[in-house]
């Protein structure tokens, strides 16, 4: 039998004896005593059931222990076995995976080898907090509003991957989490025990941002009454194995009965280029459009590319079609903060779809701190998202990712750096906060078209920056800018910079108007 291995031509100059990881794909399963009202847990099967996905799945049955015995036999060591994907993780030299492809039950095999990024920008705590910063990361998101109508996260179950969890155990921010058993489980994938609290504090901060309470008792999250899963997927200095952590952690969440998972890890330049963040063909993006197909709502940090210029895109898996995907912005002026990855994918799609603060407060292993990356970004929307799925927990998980979006402070504006802006709790409450009534104006001349906007920021209470896009007829932005509003006309645009433009939109305090350009 002849077996496709994907990118084994990426290891023929090493030695016949050196090891290798590969993904070995298998041809079926055996279903025999499956049960799944047995095998997942019933927060799961609720899960199912609400987005209408089957309970029974094929995808869903174990990986055929035969062949998993066979491989483990031929090879050096097998890793693990992905239920998701009908494939078995292993070690093997060249010589036993040329062994392995003559097996008649194997259909393709993959070289596996990506590293993982965290999302966090020169991490760690370079700061004392101020109460500042950690009030506006909640009431940028009216996350205010949320807590009042006595939405926090209660009965929605979330899943956060990161490097480690050291003194969640301990500290006295997570203690309204620990007091009330709302750690369902833990499991530390690189040690394969269930002791995470150990490791990079990188995932102690990110729970914080999702629920996390300041010594004062003001929250740092919005999901402060939520369900958590921790699993630790991110080993450091130990190469080639997160990606498959990820994956295992995923399908762990899944059998764990997860709503929501949040992760704040970034796969680029170790393996991909540019062209390949398609959502298509990272093996992390796949996985992460599987876990949406099971209900899960899969929220990602969109990265700190923004400064480098040999990458600067969205990474994987924030690349996948299916996946909330966070930026950052700055909390002064809650525009892009610089270090945060540009859209839109290798293949054209909107990334990011919402952000939120890219600089923020959180507790650390120690103290309360400033941190700065999108991994902390993408945890307030975690946040976000529980408290949304709360205000109606038969909601379906495609439905809370539209909602997100369209609750977005931009909507239905959008630009490659702030995707629909940052999601807002007085959509999902039905409350219009709208005070300042707005207008936009675009006056027309024969060599230009200027902007102009009402109330100038000069005479609002408050700045308000205006977005300005020019889109071609298949919707792709041409360019886009944020400008300042204390003069009008705020931007005149020449009619040499329209020339190839079907619209041009514009968003100015809540309001959006598009003018089309073109019939």
């Amino acid at each position: 039998m002849k077996i496709l291995i994907s990118g084994l031509l990426l290891v023929l100059t090493l030695s016949s004896m050196a090891q290798q990881k590969y993904w070995v794909y298998l041809k079926d399963k055996d279903t025999t005593g499956y049960n799944p009202y047995t095998f997942f847990d019933q927060k799961a099967i609720d899960r199912r059931i609400r987005n209408n996905i089957p309970v029974y799945h094929i995808s869903d049955v174990p990986v055929n222990q035969h062949y998993v015995s066979v491989l483990d036999s031929k090879c050096d060591s097998v890793s693990y076995a992905s239920r998701w994907f009908n494939a078995v993780c292993l070690y093997a030299t060249n010589e036993q995976i040329a062994d392995i492809s003559q097996l008649e039950f194997v259909t393709k095999i993959e070289v596996s080898g990506a590293i993982p990024t965290l999302c966090s920008y020169e991490g760690g705590e370079v700061a004392p907090y101020t109460n500042s910063v950690l009030e506006t990361q909640v009431t940028s998101m009216q996350g205010q509003m949320f807590h009042n109508a006595g939405y926090r996260g209660d009965g929605v179950r979330v899943a956060i991957f990161d490097g480690g969890f050291p003194k969640v155990d301990e500290l006295d921010c997570f203690k309204h989490i620990r007091d009330n058993n709302r750690i369902i489980k833990t499991y530390d994938f690189a040690k394969k025990t269930e002791n995470v609290y150990h490791g990079s504090s990188h995932g102690t901060t990110v729970l914080s941002c999702i629920a996390g309470m300041a010594n004062d008792s003001t929250p740092i999250g919005l999901a402060t009454n939520a369900e958590f899963l921790l699993a630790r997927t991110e080993i450091g200095l130990e190469p080639f194995s997160e990606e498959e952590n990820w994956l295992a952690a995923l399908e762990w969440a899944d059998q764990n009965g997860a709503d929501i998972v949040n992760s704040s890890l970034g796969y680029t330049v170790h393996r991909y280029f540019p062209f390949d963040m398609d959502g298509q063909t990272a093996f992390v993006s796949r996985a992460a459009n599987t876990a949406a197909s099971k209900g899960i709502l899969v929220v990602n940090a969109a990265g700190n590319e923004g400064t480098d210029k040999d990458w600067k895109i969205i990474g994987a898996p924030a690349d996948a079609d299916s996946i909330l995907s966070i930026g950052g912005v700055q909390p002064f002026t809650l525009t892009h903060i610089n270090f945060s990855s540009y859209g839109p994918t290798a293949d054209g799609r909107l990334k990011p779809n919402v952000c939120a603060f890219g600089q923020v407060e959180a507790h650390g292993k120690k103290k309360m701190g400033t941190h700065y990356g999108t991994s902390f970004a993408s945890p307030l929307v975690a946040g976000f998202a529980a408290c949304a799925l709360q205000t109606d927990p038969e909601m379906s998980t495609w439905d809370l990712f539209q909602e997100i979006q369209h609750s977005g402070s931009l909507y239905p504006y959008y630009d490659y750096a702030h995707g629909y802006g940052i999601p807002q709790a007085s959509y999902f409450l039905g409350v219009d906060t709208d005070t300042l009534n707005p207008e936009i104006h675009f006056k027309i001349n024969s060599d230009s078209i200027e902007i102009e906007v009402f109330p100038l920021s000069g005479d609002a209470p408050e700045v308000h920056y205006v977005f300005v896009h020019l889109t071609d007829p298949d919707g792709k932005i041409l360019w886009y800018k944020v400008i300042t509003s204390y003069e009008n006309p705020v931007m005149r645009i020449s009619r040499d910079e329209i020339a190839e433009a079907q619209y041009l939109r514009v968003h100015y305090a809540g309001l959006t108007k598009e003018f089309k350009l073109k019939n």
